[in-house]
């Protein structure tokens, strides 16, 4: 074996809920994926591809979930992506004729007219709207580990008293990760990092390697990880558990001690679809739309006054390049304290929600791109789980403890008040569904309506929608989207029970929630 050193893990979780409304050429929560698209994922590939053409070594793990998958393929939501782009280059273009007369706004409206040509072609030109196929390639090529995750991104310690419905969450995420990209993952994102007792059988049931935690899943583990939360430990299962490090979570995520907080960097909540006049937001509002962000932001955070001073690109992206710098300064610092006392590396494990670098924080794929060049010129291995499993096979054996990166560690944002109802709801769901995956009907329009119902339940289940409920943000949508998947599974097993299926009826949910298109009941049998 070599020598031990310190080393960095990567990790982006890249999810958003299904949001998909064919009737509704410009429904609102769709701008989800849309902002995700422009802001998140394209700037990743291109500064995967820049990083890969100037010969600087990248080792990132990426998981991108089901429901993230399906609206990327889905040809409805790409080609609104982009006619979504040539809106925004089209205000773009009216931006910088507005700011005109105005030195620092305009330098920010030629900036975003420059960038949004730029990310158009990418999108058209060189990735032709297919950016599961472009993810693909860079595993292929060695920059990232891909990984699975729950099919809907259900909060599975909710969950546990129907096994069946977890099972379903993780096969149908572990199959689907499979279909979409050709091979099977070894890796398994929890939703949420939502681990209780047991869960790790199923993972080893699908041939699932590692997963993580949130950092007290691991370090309250029986007996306490001797390297607490610097290296993995084996479950019973065999499944390698790896912990977030609460240092870097902080240093990154934090909106008020984070890197993000800093004056310097753009202002998320100040948008011109806001601050200007209806008619000067033609290309992306509508006659008679909701007013919405539209990406358009000219000031930087400043402090906590409501005055707020023009953003600048350059000086932002330098200061992240600082902060880069810093962070890489910070994990080695950590790990080379402890390189000596351990007999494998030393492991900062850095996860984060893959939309936070470009969506919450502009700024944050020049953070990234920094990270790695910084990381490479300091011989700071970054590493994934599988190059850290070859590298080290052994592990202690521990039994982690019930957590989540959720507020207080635990399931506090999906058992409330405002959302209690939902687990109920989604446990009685469950317990219609299991007779009829065990009488395994495999044809005919019963059949179809059972597999359909299922979807529906997975639909359900989304950790999202009862997140939303508990933050108070889009709660009539959220409320909303979960009865009318629970009330869809209802009117499919009633129907099913009666013998009065409507083929029409089905054919309309179908089109409505299309997604997982080999789905059957199997992953659904205890």
């Amino acid at each position: 074996m070599r020598q031990p050193r310190g080393a960095l893990m990567l990790v982006l979780h890249a999810h958003l809920p299904f949001v998909r409304h064919p009737d509704d050429e410009d429904h609102l929560e769709e701008e989800w994926l849309r902002e995700a698209v422009l802001e998140c994922y394209l700037p990743l590939l291109e500064l995967l591809e820049r990083l890969h053409a100037d010969g600087v070594p990248v080792r990132l793990t990426l998981s991108l979930t089901p429901t993230l998958v399906a609206m990327l393929e889905d040809p409805l939501l790409r080609a609104r992506i982009g006619r979504r782009l040539d809106r925004q280059r089209a205000l773009a273009a009216r931006e910088v004729r507005r700011t005109a007369a105005d030195g620092g706004p305009n330098a920010v409206a030629r900036f975003y007219a420059a960038r949004l040509d730029r990310l158009a072609g990418l999108w058209n030109d060189r990735y032709r709207g297919a950016l599961v196929p472009a993810f693909a390639a860079l595993r292929d090529r060695g920059q990232v580990e891909l990984i699975a995750s729950g099919a809907t991104h259900g909060f599975l310690p909710l969950l546990r008293p129907a096994p069946e419905a977890v099972r379903g969450q993780v096969a149908v995420g572990a199959s689907e990760h499979a279909r979409a990209f050709g091979q099977r993952s070894s890796g398994f994102w929890l939703p949420e990092c939502g681990y209780y007792p047991g869960l790790e059988r199923l993972l080893a049931d699908e041939g699932l390697r590692f997963t993580f935690l949130d950092a007290h899943g691991l370090a309250d583990a029986e007996p306490r990880p001797l390297l607490s939360v610097r290296a993995p430990a084996f479950t019973e299962a065999g499944v390698a558990v790896y912990a977030r490090d609460p240092e870097a979570s902080e240093q990154v995520w934090s909106a008020e001690v984070g890197y993000p907080a800093d004056p310097v960097y753009r202002d998320f909540y100040r948008d011109i679809g806001w601050d200007l006049p209806e008619d000067a937001l033609a290309p992306v509002l509508g006659p008679g739309r909701p007013r919405r962000a539209t990406g358009f932001k000219y000031h930087r955070i400043t402090g906590p006054r409501m005055e707020k001073a023009v953003w600048a690109p350059e000086p932002a992206f330098a200061r992240a390049r600082e902060h880069a710098r810093h962070f890489v300064r910070r994990v080695q610092a950590r790990t080379e304290a402890l390189v000596g006392r351990m007999e494998r590396d030393a492991l900062v494990v850095a996860p984060y929600d893959a939309e936070l670098f470009g969506h919450w924080w502009f700024e944050g794929p020049v953070f990234l791109e920094a990270l790695f060049r910084e990381a490479a010129a300091a011989k700071l291995a970054v590493v994934t789980p599988a190059d850290d499993l070859q590298a080290w096979p052994e592990a202690q054996v521990v039994s982690p403890v019930e957590s989540s990166w959720g507020e207080h560690g635990h399931a506090s944002m999906w058992l409330d008040p405002v959302n209690d109802w939902i687990p109920q709801a989604l446990y009685g769901c469950a317990q219609m569904l299991a007779p009829f995956a065990r009488l395994g009907r495999s044809e005919g329009v019963e059949a179809r309506a059972l597999v359909q119902a299922f979807r529906e339940l997975l639909l359900a289940q989304s950790s999202d929608f009862a997140f939303i409920l508990r933050s108070g943000t889009v709660t009539a949508y959220a409320r909303a989207r979960v009865q009318a998947h629970l009330a869809g599974f209802l009117e499919l097993v009633r129907s099913v029970r009666k013998g009065t299926v409507d083929p029409l009826r089905l054919h309309a949910l179908e089109q409505r929630d299309n997604l997982f298109p080999g789905l059957t009941l199997r992953p659904f049998r205890a």
